[in-house]
């Protein structure tokens, strides 16, 4: 199911353990959303500063609440507690809690 109400933009790197974790929470709940690669555009990287006020990814904004430096199962958190969807029993495709494997 789809959630056309949520505008979900996410702060990401091209290869990072957390960055994976938030995009498999995405992929979980199938929900839309437009990834802004630090890495590759550095715009990204100060826009995301400058909205997050920190320098740390990811960072995740749903519909202009901004979680900084989060990992895929704090979003997962927020997203459930904000009923903005329903916990499901199945598990991510990736792990949600893992580091950068490139540090």
């Amino acid at each position: 199911m789809n959630h056309p109400n949520l505008d979900i933009v996410c702060y990401l790197k091209t290869f990072c353990g957390w960055s994976e974790g938030v995009r498999a929470i995405m992929r979980k709940y199938d929900l839309a959303f437009e990834e802004k690669d630090i890495i590759k555009n550095p715009a990204f990287r100060w826009e995301m500063e400058q909205k997050s006020g920190q320098p740390l990814s990811p960072c995740v904004s749903i519909s202009g609440q901004m979680l900084a430096d989060v990992s895929g199962d704090e979003v997962e958190q927020y997203l459930i507690e904000n009923n903005l969807v329903s916990a499901r029993d199945v598990e991510a495709d990736a792990p949600t809690d893992r580091s950068c494997s490139d540090h």
